[in-house]
């Protein structure tokens, strides 16, 4: 008969969603982490694709692939300044009706009218405000 630890684990943990900047790749497993911390399951972008595959697929494919996971995620956090690419994110993940907690890089809770972008996507800055 097999045995095994896990076996009597038990959970259904929620997904989580955790969008972050390039910026921030070097984090990537500190993210994981401190998700997993909180009896949460991340699904981490740079984990699953590290930098976008190394090139090996079109990158327009890996994005809809973020797309996918942000729709199967329960929720959103956002972690430290946001780019072109987290804010496309945060938008579906709000047409979704996702909750999305935001982050400085340090973990702590932010607001969202202190939430921080990258220079490309300051200009819209007002999408993140509009409800």
């Amino acid at each position: 008969m097999f045995t095994h630890h896990a076996i009597h684990l038990e959970g259904n943990w929620p997904l989580v969603y955790t969008a972050y900047s390039k910026h921030l790749f070097y984090m990537r497993e500190a993210i994981s982490a401190f998700v997993v911390e909180q009896g949460l399951v991340p699904l981490n972008p740079f984990m699953i694709f590290d930098y976008f595959l190394q090139e090996r697929v079109k990158r327009d494919s890996v994005r809809q692939a973020n797309n996918s996971l942000v729709t199967r995620a329960d929720q959103v956090f956002v972690f430290g300044p946001i780019s072109d690419g987290v804010l496309s994110e945060i938008l579906l993940a709000r047409k979704l009706g996702k909750p999305i907690i935001y982050y400085t890089k340090e973990f702590e809770v932010a607001k969202l009218h202190e939430a921080e972008m990258e220079e490309e996507v300051f200009a819209h800055r007002h999408l993140l405000i509009e409800l």
